[in-house]
């Protein structure tokens, strides 16, 4: 076999239509080897002599796409040292673009053996370990176009690939749980006439199934246990890990992009998968340990922010330069238009502290591929001061939890959370009006992956999560959920019709709010996972959504809510309410305006009151600050917001001065929810009654 000296950059294996240069960093080294893998099991070495700036690489004429291979990296094996080389483990390449097969747990894929974890193992892994496929990089993109969907326009919606789409029964059954799902005319139609123009998929990079939920029959199935931040999750593919996921990834893209959705990637740059101390060795710990992970004084332990065993060293430019890298590859190469940070908190930790300017930030911030795309963060992590909302960079959008707990105590009825509902419904600028942003910092959402579905939320007041094997010990116990009165399934027709219009109070806030919207998979078919509000190891019926033969009444309530936001301006504004008259606007009405049930202005006393749960907010259409994009003034149809989330009827009076006439074009007491064109009619001053734990929504022409 030929071998040529190669390149230092691009890292990874990069086919040139000849051959394929490999490159791997790696400071802890003595030597390394590149081993080709063939499929008889037997595997060709070819040590990579030449070094620069401690990367190794060769280039190796007639390597083609498909090709397997990994890594064997000599060097000293000293955990005291935090040293952990053993040419005895075939590594993944870091770089690596596929990734072929899965982990067959033992004692193999370890450094230590089990009876004597101070003891080094040198058994081989490469039978029972994932390999590194050479890719083709070529793909016809044809007039592939990201939609840049403004974020005032923006409707996310989070997903599972395999989730979404396993049970659709318009899907041929090869197709279920895969890329290809995605792009099936079946799945994109849904998504549209929903009105979603963002699908944010839950982690597509390679993970691993950790070895405790493998022997207990379960599986990592949210995906945030990452070991490839390049390669896209083999087993998503429908048709073959030889590099065949790449192109399904891309062709999924492509057709979501020519039905104007855009893809954001929920993307886990904290953790790998190879644990703490004791976890195995299948990449960076093998290939250069105290280079790619936080250490303890002692550097035979990990520094753990993330809750997995160990968090990535955020400071190490050969960090940095990975998910940087990563990163441009996912936007350039693979066409998506933003990303979701998990455990975004540990990428701002430099050393202990968080920390908003650190050079995680910096980089994102001056990088001109990466600083275009939408880039939202989860804005905490379980480490000390950990809990960040509101204090990420300007670049930034934020899930907003805040906005989540606020929502959740209201309808639930919860003392006292009136006021803070008030800044959550306007864009929460309490957190991010001081930096300079504006309401669409804010990511709004009642539910997501991470806790209960929107239909358990209204019927559990307990975690039920007996299947994760943990004794119903994980996940969150405090879920400010409410069941309505029976805990779980019930055929009281009572129970069920508030669990209904609970269910549509949740969905039509979320809309009417000022923000992002998110609406999590299968909200809009009152999916349950029976009350577990942790399925992070459930790959089955338990979070797989089970497609109904027709939409149903809360599908429909949702598309109408959707739809009227999209219509409307003033329900999605680019710039914070004043409280105040606007220079340019009709009249002398402020652009919001907050009254009681009474039709009275709210004073400091009304927004204390322990007990009030009910309340109007007028939105002046005629009085929108912000100027199109050509410059020209907006205007909009003015609305009310009647909000009853107390347990009784109200009677709400239409507030004078603020419009002659009205018309109900919301209603969650109703199981259609009010058509808009259908609605009673209201004048000024008027008694509207307004069920117990019910949203309406006025109408005024402009």
């Amino acid at each position: 076999m030929q071998v040529w000296p190669g390149e230092t950059y691009p890292l990874g294996a990069t086919y040139d239509g000849a051959g394929t240069n490999f490159a791997v960093f790696t400071e802890a080294a003595d030597r390394v080897e590149l081993c080709l893998l063939h499929d008889d099991g037997s595997e060709t070495a070819v040590e990579l002599r030449e070094s620069d700036a401690f990367v190794r690489h060769a280039y190796l004429p007639g390597v083609m796409p498909g090709q397997r291979y990994g890594f064997r990296v000599h060097g000293p094996y000293d955990p005291g040292r935090g040293l952990r080389c053993n040419a005895a483990k075939l590594l993944l390449d870091p770089y690596a673009k596929a990734v072929a097969g899965a982990v067959r747990w033992g004692e193999e894929v370890y450094g230590y053996h089990f009876d004597a974890p101070e003891r080094r193992n040198d058994l081989d892994s490469a039978p029972h370990t994932m390999t590194s496929v050479v890719i083709n990089p070529y793909f016809d993109w044809g007039d592939d176009r990201p939609p840049r969907t403004e974020y005032h326009h923006t409707v996310i919606y989070e997903a599972h690939v395999k989730g979404l789409t396993m049970r659709h029964p318009g899907l041929p059954e090869e197709l279920r749980g895969t890329y290809a799902a995605l792009a099936h005319p079946a799945v994109i139609g849904h998504l549209t006439d929903l009105g979603v123009t963002a699908l944010e998929l839950m982690p597509v990079h390679q993970f691993v199934d950790d070895h405790r939920l493998v022997d207990l029959g379960l599986g990592n199935y949210w995906g945030y246990n990452t070991i490839g931040f390049f390669a896209p999750h083999n087993a998503y593919a429908s048709w073959g890990d030889r590099g065949q996921q790449v192109l399904e990834f891309k062709s999924a893209v492509r057709a979501l992009h020519e039905a104007g959705i855009e893809v954001i990637l929920d993307v886990v740059y904290n953790h790998t998968a190879e644990g703490n101390h004791l976890g195995p060795t299948l990449s960076f710990k093998g290939i250069d340990n105290p280079s790619y992970y936080r250490l303890t004084d002692d550097p035979r332990y990990y520094m753990d922010t993330t809750g997995t065993g160990n968090s990535l060293l955020m400071r190490s430019p050969h960090v940095l330069q990975m998910i940087m890298d990563s990163l441009r590859y996912w936007v350039t190469e693979m066409h998506v238009d933003g990303f979701r940070f998990d455990l975004a908190a540990t990428l701002a930790r430099q050393f202990h502290e968080v920390d908003r300017l650190s050079s995680f930030f910096d980089l994102v911030q001056q990088d001109p591929v990466v600083s275009r795309v939408k880039l939202i963060a989860e804005p905490w992590d379980v480490g000390e001061g950990g809990y960040q909302v509101g204090n990420f960079p300007p670049l930034w959008t934020e899930w907003n939890g805040k906005y989540r707990d606020t929502v959740r105590d209201l309808w639930r009825g919860e003392p006292r959370a009136l006021a803070e509902f008030g800044s959550r419904l306007t864009g929460s600028s309490d957190l991010y009006q001081d930096d300079g942003r504006r309401p669409l910092a804010s990511i709004n959402f009642v539910t997501c992956h991470d806790g209960f579905t929107l239909r358990d939320l209204v019927s559990y007041d307990d975690k039920h999560n007996e299947a994760n094997e943990e004794g119903n010990r994980d996940g969150e116990s405090h879920n400010r959920s409410w069941n309505c009165g029976v805990e779980g399934e019930t055929d009281d027709p009572g129970v069920l019709a508030l669990r209904d219009r609970q269910s549509r109070n949740f969905l039509a806030t979320l809309m009417l709010s000022q923000g992002v919207p998110m609406i999590s998979h299968g909200d809009e078919f009152a999916r349950t996972q029976r009350g577990n509000n942790n399925a992070y190891c459930q790959d089955n019926e338990i979070s797989w959504l089970d497609w109904p033969e027709d939409g149903g009444a809360l599908l429909e309530f949702l598309r109408t809510m959707v739809w009227l936001r999209r219509d409307h301006p003033v329900l999605r504004r680019r710039r914070f309410f004043h409280g105040r008259p606007v220079e340019g606007g009709h009249g002398e009405l402020s652009d919001i305006a907050w009254f009681t049930p009474g039709g009275a202005e709210m004073t400091r006393r009304d927004w204390d009151a322990a007990g009030e749960s009910a309340l109007t907010v007028f939105l002046n259409g005629n009085a929108i600050s912000e100027p199109g994009p050509r410059g020209e003034r907006i205007t909009d149809d003015s609305f009310l917001l009647m909000f009853n989330a107390s347990p009784r009827p109200l009677e709400f009076r239409v507030p004078v001065n603020h419009g002659r006439r009205w018309q109900v074009v919301v209603d969650t007491a109703r199981a259609e929810g009010v058509p808009p064109g259908s609605g009673a009619k209201a004048g000024a001053g008027d008694l509207l009654t307004l069920e117990d734990r019910s949203l309406v929504v006025l109408q005024r022409p402009a």
